[in-house]
């Protein structure tokens, strides 16, 4: 069978359930990113890779600086969906021989610029010609304090659904722009207690369904409520992707204190409450997928 129509949860779910992990392992493949450590420490190691290519992830003629900030910030973001912080970057690049100096200089200056505004060091990597496309892969460690660590899998029946910020558009440019919500998500686990968290990036539609699953719950969604970049539609905001936006489960018990204490804290950045965690798998309700690489 051919990976078209295979899709990438089944892909991801059957090339991993067998792989061998130590002890040490608390969080494996398929989270936001693996934790590292014993129980008992005050603080995890996570670890995280990502990739982008070209023509996948952005365009030929995308400025190089936007570019090398959305390859780390991409890893970022998934950092930030377990609330830690992230510390060393490798980064891996595979360059076609045409490709022009003064492109990958830029690249470089992007990568820098989101590294330094996140206190992250790029200790090394690897380069190697490419015969097709320019890609790279980031691999990155951080750590979170073990009492603020935060899975897709810890939700439960009855939690309100949030998000960040406002879905769908992303193609027009916040998909290299964007703002890995670090500083939120620090903020948030340590005011309140988080069930479950993951970062927004294959759009509402595909990411909502993972965490659901993940916790062993079903949803129920009102689209009304879904907070829309200006112009676009429910659609956009379900399928569209790449709005590295937070999506959380809390007890509906901390909603108030948390809708005022984050307008006080985040007066610029939106938090709605979007629907709920249900024990009902048959109130799953979304009308439209989000990204797959397979489908």
């Amino acid at each position: 069978m051919k990976l078209a129509g295979y899709g990438e949860d089944r892909l991801v779910r059957e090339l991993t359930q067998r792989l061998a992990v130590g002890r040490d392992v608390l969080v494996g493949a398929g989270d936001d990113c693996a934790v590292i450590g014993r129980k008992t420490d005050a603080q995890w190691q996570l670890l995280k890779t990502d990739c982008i290519i070209e023509g996948v992830h952005f365009l030929k003629n995308a400025d190089p600086k936007k570019v090398g900030w959305k390859a780390l910030g991409r890893a970022l973001s998934d950092i930030a969906a377990m609330g830690g912080k992230g510390w060393h970057g490798l980064v891996t690049l595979g360059i076609p021989a045409d490709m022009e100096v003064a492109w990958l200089k830029g690249f470089y200056k992007g990568l820098s610029n989101i590294a330094e505004k996140f206190g992250v060091s790029i200790v090394g990597g690897e380069t190697a010609r490419s015969p097709g496309a320019f890609f790279c892969s980031i691999a990155l460690t951080g750590t979170v304090d073990s009492k603020h660590c935060v899975t897709r899998s810890g939700g439960k029946a009855g939690d309100r659904l949030y998000v960040t910020g406002r879905l769908g558009g992303s193609i027009r440019g916040k998909h290299l722009t964007f703002t890995p919500r670090i500083e939120e998500a620090q903020w948030l686990t340590k005011k309140f207690p988080v069930h479950a968290m993951m970062d927004l990036s294959d759009g509402l539609g595909s990411d909502l369904p993972r965490l659901a699953q993940a916790s062993g719950a079903g949803f129920m969604v009102y689209e009304e409520k879904i907070p829309l970049t200006k112009g676009c539609t429910t659609q956009n905001a379900l399928a569209d992707g790449e709005d590295y936006e937070l999506l959380f489960a809390i007890v509906p018990q901390d909603a108030k204190r948390l809708e005022a204490a984050w307008k006080k804290r985040f007066p610029k950045l939106p938090l709605t409450h979007i629907g709920e965690l249900c024990r009902n798998f048959e109130t799953e309700n979304l009308k439209s997928h989000g990204y797959d690489h397979f489908a």
